[in-house]
């Protein structure tokens, strides 16, 4: 090597240097500047008003304004990539659901590793899916719908919000669970599937919590099950499917996720004010009020509960044969 050369690396090499230690150095007065929030799904959703609620308070705990940018589609692949691709410094996070952990089996190829791409934080809150029955359908029970599957083999069928959507995950995972053969119906949405299902075009479907409540108190659709190990809150009436079929659980889920290569201390930072703010009573009441149980957790139990669900749902899609997308 040249002097020339030599000189240029020790210089690069000194600039790397410092811009290390001044992250780890001023990790303490993180953030300086406004932190985006990168939602893989359109405004309104129950990730967007989960990043909302957490953003709303990180403003009052580390007085800094937060973006809540959302990017939809593919999935929610889309706002991933984004996210991930990101500079790594801790202005830029993602709120992920449970859809992400389905798109690692349900993709060919995505455009980032769902593991090694992403910095784990903290899980943030839980909802359950609900199955759901027209009303005609002769069943008051998960065991009477089960009992009328395994009699009629694939006569019976539940619709979803789509191929490879939570909703039509959750199917499939009780029918292989239970040992049961159910037919599949796709929509464009959950709710084209729950205006089918009130008209009795199908006779099932799976829902998340919010958005079925108030058909199910009108008397338009029957709550069946809800898809947590436990009974929810906003339908203590209601059986968890793992009361009949045990293990089984199906949530909808949401956490915190960061790029990889964010620096340590900056990163504790962050871990530390997510973790403040789902202890506030006020965000605890919104996160509940939306239909969704508050959780929190250490970075250790996010990325191990990520693995799980990430080898949980890739198992079901390929013993299901979903098409890959």
């Amino acid at each position: 090597m040249n002097r020339k050369s030599h000189g240029a690396a020790c210089v690069l090499a000194f600039v790397a240097g410092v811009s290390l230690a001044g992250a780890a150095i001023g990790a303490e007065h993180y953030p300086v500047r406004p932190v985006r929030i990168v939602v893989g799904f359109p405004p309104g959703g129950a990730a967007d008003i989960v990043a909302r609620i957490i953003g709303n308070k990180l403003v009052d705990i580390w007085g800094q304004n937060i973006v809540v940018d959302n990017r939809p589609g593919a999935g929610s692949t889309l706002g991933a990539d984004i996210a991930a691709k990101a500079v790594p410094d801790g202005y830029t996070l993602m709120v992920v659901s449970s859809s992400y952990a389905a798109s690692a089996g349900l993709y060919r190829k995505l455009p980032y590793d769902p593991i090694a791409a992403f910095a784990p934080i903290s899980l943030v809150a839980s909802t359950p899916q609900i199955l759901l029955a027209n009303p005609s359908v002769p069943v008051k029970s998960l065991n009477d719908v089960l009992s009328l599957a395994k009699a009629s083999p694939g006569k019976y069928n539940y619709g979803s919000a789509g191929n490879g959507s939570t909703t039509h995950l959750a199917g499939e995972l009780l029918c292989s669970m239970a040992g049961v053969k159910m037919t599949h119906v796709p929509y464009k949405g959950g709710a084209l599937a729950l205006t089918d299902t009130i008209a009795g075009h199908i006779q099932y479907m799976f829902f998340t919590v919010p958005p079925a409540l108030p058909h199910v108190k009108a008397g338009k659709v029957k709550a069946i099950a809800v898809t947590s190990l436990k009974r929810s809150p906003s339908l203590p009436d209601v059986q968890a499917a793992a009361e009949v079929v045990p293990g089984y659980e199906a949530t909808n889920w949401y956490a915190v996720l960061a790029p990889a290569g964010v620096p340590k201390p900056v990163v504790g930072r962050i871990v530390s004010g997510v973790r403040e703010a789902l202890k506030d009573s006020a965000v605890k009441s919104a996160i509940s009020n939306a239909g969704a149980d508050p959780l929190g957790g250490p970075p250790e139990e996010l990325a191990k509960y990520l693995r799980s669900e990430i080898a949980k749902w890739s198992r079901v899609i390929k013993e299901a044969g979903v098409p890959l997308q």
